[in-house]
């Protein structure tokens, strides 16, 4: 017989083959995220820097963003930018620092070679993207006129990647990529530290993103400035961005000190730095008092359409959180026939809004014989015209001389903040319930041998402990409120005028308009990207803190 001999694998071999293989489980995953979550945000970004109503035409830069936000769109492009390269070099610092500091890790500044390389072959990437879309998204003027045959489309998607200016921005990103993957692994190999040199492709990575989005925002503010001069204008737009920032960092400046107040022993220390607060508050209150003159130029219905996106996400969160968090607590009760309660008060969650909007239209009906209308008769209310009403609630009750900050929501939109209340307040009941019931029963126990009341033990043990749940719910309402659409494309009614449009339903009339406008479309929506990413961000940085997490 011939003898056989064990070969064992090396570790370096068997740690390759394990993560060859984690990364082609993860593959198809990535694959999906990236398709229908980068690249549709990315996409967006793009179509918005284009004048593009059937097809894409010539290249606008930032023009739909000051068409939207007016000359706040350079303060924020310029904060945007600021913020990556800032981001960039605060990377780069502690990296450095790391190295630098550690005994034997001085050869690790070499893995800024491949850093480099490795941070310019995605922004190629997105170079040679930035070229090829509006190429494949012409195919049909070149098209035109030609007869149709069976793959005519796909001939000429193939024929888009072999056009020159494609296959040079392709030849080119695909040389830089293949040279940071043998650097990647020539340094590996040598130095055995390729966290390091991934903690520099991304800090370079930053830095390069802010870079260029540095240079568009600079490019468009000159432009913007020549264009006021050849009109015999004068565009103080530095002016603006620096009294600008200035406020918000006062602002920063005042949370910072009113926190280091609160954690002072001394009165006297509380007082100086409480009142160095106030003054920083009053001093970013006079230079923020210049952003609403750079959102003078901004578009009108934009604005109203976030007013009224506020407003239906003001009256409907606190509202259906509420609700849910009653009828949890009475459930979490022995009750009988409690599981039954449970799914009547989850149905509305599940049902189709198609269906339950036009029942909640049929039941807020105008006419005087409508269920509503026979409802408020009975206690003296004159019939209203609800969903066809545009004037707002506080106009309606104090008459035409009331203020407008007191005018509130129009009465069609207080019926679909009912409508989104009686549909999401199930949903919080259910995850209230959820958090209830992981508060262990000796903490109640304890409580009431202390002798603690109902309200107390509400006050001072169910919601702390509740926290971390209602911070869930608060947070995806308030997402959830920003991008509502459904339920109010269904119940909008042209008698109500544009008082029931947010920003996703005007958003929605721009590019299904008879003359619609995608790339303006696009810029309104990355704008309502950035003020949901925004909220996210202040809500954990401000409320996540203030979670109890026991």
């Amino acid at each position: 017989m011939a003898s056989t001999s064990y070969r064992p694998i090396s570790r370096r071999r068997r740690v390759l083959v394990e993560n060859l293989t984690a990364y082609a489980f993860l593959l198809p995953a990535g694959v999906l995220i990236f398709l229908f979550g980068l690249f549709p945000v990315a996409f967006a970004f793009f179509v918005s820097l284009y004048r593009w109503r059937r097809f894409p035409d010539e290249y606008v830069g930032l023009t739909n963003y000051e068409r939207a936000l007016g000359d706040f769109s350079h303060v924020l492009f310029f904060w945007l930018s600021l913020a990556a390269l800032l981001y960039g070099g605060w990377l780069l610092w502690r990296l450095l620092r790391q190295i630098v500091t550690t005994p034997g890790q001085r050869r690790a500044l070499l893995y800024l070679i491949p850093g480099v390389v490795l941070a310019a072959a995605p922004l190629l990437m997105v170079r040679w993207g930035g070229v090829l879309l509006p190429v494949i998204m012409n195919i049909p003027r070149r098209l035109r006129g030609q007869q149709e045959t069976q793959g005519m489309f796909v001939n000429e998607l193939f024929a888009s990647f072999r056009f020159p200016e494609v296959l040079d921005a392709g030849n080119v990103m695909l040389g830089i990529m293949l040279l940071g993957v043998l650097l990647a692994l020539l340094f590996t190999r040598w130095l055995k530290h390729a966290a390091l040199m991934w903690r520099a492709t991304a800090a370079l990575l930053a830095l390069g993103t802010g870079a260029l989005l540095m240079q568009l925002t600079l490019d468009t503010i000159n432009a913007a400035i020549a264009s006021a001069r050849e009109a015999g204008e004068t565009l103080p737009i530095w002016t603006q961005i620096i009294l600008i920032s200035a406020g918000f960092g006062l602002l920063g400046a005042a949370y910072w000190l009113w926190g280091r107040a609160l954690r002072q022993p001394g009165d006297r220390r509380f007082i100086g730095l409480a009142f160095v607060a106030v003054t920083a508050v009053l001093g970013a209150y006079l230079l923020i008092a210049e952003l609403p003159r750079v959102l003078a130029s901004a578009d009108r219905d934009m604005l109203t359409g976030f007013n009224i996106t506020i407003m239906y996400a003001l009256f409907t969160v606190p509202f259906q959180l509420a609700i849910g968090l009653g009828l949890a607590y009475l459930l979490f009760q022995n009750l009988k026939g409690k599981t039954l309660f449970r799914m009547i008060f989850f149905l509305p969650y599940i049902m189709p809004f198609i269906a339950t909007s036009i029942v909640f239209s049929l039941l807020f009906s105008h006419r005087q014989e409508s269920i509503i209308n026979n409802l408020v008769g009975a206690v003296g209310i004159a019939p209203q015209k609800w969903l066809l009403e545009p004037l707002g609630v506080g106009r309606l009750i104090l008459g035409e001389s009331v203020p407008p900050f007191l005018t509130g929501p129009s009465l069609a939109l207080i019926v679909v903040i009912i409508y989104t209340v009686w549909t999401y307040a199930g949903y919080a009941t259910v995850v209230f319930l959820a958090g209830l019931g992981n508060i262990p029963g000796e903490l109640y126990e304890a409580a009431r041998i202390d002798g603690a009341g109902g309200w107390q033990i509400f006050r001072r043990l169910t919601l702390p402990l509740l926290s971390p749940t209602t911070f869930f719910l608060v947070l995806v309402a308030v997402i959830g409120t920003f991008q509502a659409f459904t339920q109010l494309w269904i119940m909008r009614t042209p008698a109500a005028g544009r008082s029931i449009d947010t920003v996703s339903i005007y958003i929605f009339r721009q590019i299904t308009d008879a003359d619609p406008s995608y790339s303006y479309g696009a810029a309104l929506a990355f704008v309502l990207f950035g003020v949901i990413l925004l909220l996210t961000f202040v809500q954990n940085r401000i409320a996540g803190r203030r979670v109890f997490y026991g």
